[in-house]
């Protein structure tokens, strides 16, 4: 499983115009919540949960001063892809955008955003 790693981040958030950072520690917090683990067990069992959980921090911390929704978006289609599920070409953009709309607005948890990514990938 490879993770995504702050310098990584940073980049994909300069590549948005979105690279202004208002807490370093909200996106370190970020990226290890798909890493975690409870009594030696992962807390994310799989991709899709490891990707929803790195979607919803960076997307509910707002650790950027612009762009928290881009950066989510981004930044689990890239970690999807390092992970073997790239993001299908045919995906239909305004789904795609309401969904991280309700991710951001709190209307999906972990498994509910966990069960939707794999529509949007291969």
């Amino acid at each position: 499983m490879h993770y995504l790693t702050l310098p990584e981040l940073l980049n994909l958030a300069q590549r948005l115009g979105a690279d202004e950072v208002r807490d370093y520690g909200l996106l370190d917090s970020a990226l290890a919540r798909p890493q975690s683990s409870v009594f030696g067990q992962d807390a994310y069992p799989d991709v899709w949960q490891k990707a929803a959980a790195l979607m919803e921090s960076l997307a509910r911390n707002r650790a950027l001063v612009d762009g928290n929704k881009r950066i989510a978006c981004y930044a689990t289609w890239v970690f999807l892809h390092m992970n073997g599920h790239p993001l299908d070409a045919d995906f239909d953009v305004d789904e795609a955008e309401r969904f991280v709309l309700d991710v951001c607005q709190g209307a999906l948890d972990v498994p509910k955003i966990a069960a939707q990514l794999p529509r949007f990938a291969r």
